[in-house]
């Protein structure tokens, strides 16, 4: 298979969970110019990126890195409450309230069903922080959105 036709492949494979994994960090307006700029970007280096152990996990950096420049907090709109009532109207506030790192694996794991395993390999951290950042995350959203806990 010729260059560019294993950078199709690629981004084939690694476009939808660098969308999802943008989503969580930057949120759904942000997240499309992410992927794009990251994804030319590796295009661009494709020699030196293809080469790389974790290919997937660095562009999801160089993403977050060139998204940084534009925008530093997440656009999670409200929910639209006759479109969508299963969805808590408090919840982009309390995604917002979160770390990055904690937001980022709730959304990874809870929202796009994720593996730790994924989201560490993704995020460059061993699968315990990753349980970590899921725990305390989940406990911080309870108490935002003032979810009462089980005795």
């Amino acid at each position: 298979m010729d260059q560019h036709g294993e950078f199709e492949e690629f981004v084939r494979r690694v476009e939808p969970r660098l969308r999802q994994a943008m989503v969580g960090r930057v949120g759904p307006t942000a997240a499309p110019d992410a992927v794009a700029e990251a994804l030319e970007y590796a295009w661009q280096h494709w020699t030196r990126v293809s080469a790389m152990a974790n290919p997937e996990g660095y562009l999801y950096r160089t993403a977050i890195s060139r998204s940084r420049q534009r925008r530093l907090h997440p656009d999670y709109p409200t929910p639209d409450p006759v479109r969508l009532p299963d969805i808590d109207p408090r919840l982009p506030a309390a995604l917002a309230s979160l770390s990055e790192r904690q937001r980022v694996t709730v959304f990874l794991v809870v929202a796009c069903d994720w593996s730790h395993r994924d989201v560490a390999e993704w995020l460059d951290l061993s699968e315990s922080s990753v349980r970590n950042h899921l725990a305390r995350g989940l406990d911080r959203l309870r108490k935002v959105m003032e979810v009462p806990t089980r005795a």
